[in-house]
């Protein structure tokens, strides 16, 4: 019900502020056609200039070698005739980005099905079960409505570690598989239980220790000091996390002072700091090289656990990865009308200018209360996270050419990338994967340990980068 609402207010937002434009602001009589047949890149506004209207930052700009100026969202190119200021569509309209919803799905077919056919493996051939033993006393505790021994407390598990290495491709396969596991224990198909809800908001809360593709980023992007983010990130990302266990225990009259859950709770803080205080002693390559590899190692090290344990076990280990791949297709294609139907929205609000008009009514409160404007400028990409993660990057990408790869702006956006998640695409995948109609106050607990991440982003990268 809450994200219907989201959707409809939406769509309803975007045409609102559409017609407005085209009724009264000259030069947007193409309006309806950019957010219906538009594409990323089109030319949606071009203005002749002379270099006496423009101000310094932007002619720094364009001498600095720089082809292209930013100036107050719009670009600026020099002519042959003087300067011309532009705008360029950012978002596809809403015809490319339903192709754009069945591609995403499409790409994700193989990636389904290559770790649900592993998952398979597993799970046959005892692997699960043998995860749920050993994370079993901590899972009883939150989740305790889920026998000890149940497969779902293994594929939690593979969810979480996924997470944690930041795998984006490896955790949401575990996430679909887990919360189907889940649903075997459900007694109202369409009502998500309590389990389902803790686990929900606590892998869409995006607990991190290896931020692997936003250094590799920002290492393209020429930062001097690429890994700087590392520590930030972790934090936003533990205390989103810690936001979203303590929201739903609440609701849920879950004791989190239970000695398990702060054996766990003081455990994972533990590794964090652990894993700081050596990330520290490494250089920018270094940190690049570790957090690579050790993303990657773990994925073939699962696989070869996985194979050895079947191998033991003496199962039709083939057999057994074909079954569990045809589910990685089913549940690939099965989420198709959902993706369409959130990903036309956000293309509507972001062609509509209501996206831009929020952020420069945020910007103007800022500076009424004279506030810091450079949380503003980064705050584009914490805004876009929980609705696409590409959207994001291309957010966060931008903030740091505009700003300066190591400027306080671009740092800010690369913890916030971080610090939020996907939130309704993983709504989207892995909720709506069991078919809930009521998911109860799952959208509200996420956006809220969200929020939290983008909080704490804020306070920490003052401490580290003012």
């Amino acid at each position: 019900m809450v994200l219907s609402r989201i959707w409809s207010a939406f769509i309803i937002i975007a045409l609102t502020m559409a017609l407005g434009k085209f009724l009264f602001q000259s030069g947007e009589e193409q309006i309806f056609s950019r957010m219906v047949t538009g594409k990323t890149g089109d030319t949606t506004f071009v203005k002749s200039v002379d270099s006496l209207s423009l101000p310094a930052s932007v002619h720094s700009q364009l001498t600095g070698g720089h082809k292209i100026a930013n100036w107050e969202g719009k670009s600026v190119s020099k002519t042959e005739n003087g300067y011309a200021v532009f705008k360029l569509q950012t978002t596809n309209g809403v015809f490319e980005t339903t192709k754009d919803a069945v591609n995403l799905c499409l790409n994700l077919i193989g990636i389904m099905a290559l770790f649900l056919g592993f998952m398979n493996i597993a799970e046959k051939a005892g692997g699960i079960r043998f995860l749920s033993r050993i994370i079993g006393p901590f899972f009883s505790k939150i989740f305790p409505e889920v026998p000890k021994d149940h497969p779902a407390m293994g594929h939690m598990v593979m969810n979480f570690s996924a997470n944690l290495l930041g795998l984006d491709n490896a955790a949401t396969p575990f996430g679909i598989k887990s919360m189907e596991s889940l649903q075997t224990l459900n007694p109202s198909k369409d009502r998500a239980t309590n389990a389902q809800v803790m686990f929900m908001c606590l892998h869409a809360s995006g607990l991190t220790l290896i931020p692997t593709t936003i250094i590799a980023d920002r290492v393209a992007l020429k930062s001097q000091y690429p890994t700087e983010v590392f520590m930030p990130l972790m934090i936003a990302t533990f205390a989103a996390t810690i936001a979203a266990l303590t929201i739903v225990s609440l609701k849920q009259k879950i004791n989190l002072f239970q000695p398990v859950i702060l054996a766990w709770v003081l455990g994972i803080t533990a590794a964090f700091s652990g894993l700081i205080l050596y990330i520290r002693t490494l250089d920018a390559h270094g940190v690049t090289l570790f957090s690579s590899s050790l993303s990657n190692g773990l994925i073939l090290f699962i696989f070869i656990a996985i194979v050895l344990g079947a191998l033991y076990k003496k199962t039709a280990i083939f057999d057994d990865f074909i079954d569990g791949a045809k589910e990685g297709f089913n549940v690939a294609i099965k989420i198709i009308p959902y993706l369409v139907g959130l990903l036309v929205a956000i293309s509507l609000l972001r062609n509509s200018g209501a996206f831009d008009f929020v952020m420069s009514g945020i910007k103007a409160v800022f500076m009424a209360f004279n506030g810091d404007t450079r949380i503003v400028d980064a705050l584009p990409t914490a805004l876009l996270k929980p609705f696409s993660g590409s959207g994001a990057r291309a957010m966060m990408i931008d903030t740091l050419k505009v700003h300066g790869p190591d400027s306080f702006v671009a740092n800010l956006a690369s913890v916030f990338r971080g610090a939020a998640d996907t939130t309704f695409l993983y709504y989207c995948g892995i909720f709506w994967s069991c078919q809930h109609q009521n998911t109860r106050y799952s959208v509200g607990t996420m956006l809220l340990a969200d929020l939290a991440g983008i909080i704490t982003a804020i306070g920490i990268s003052y401490l580290f980068f003012s």
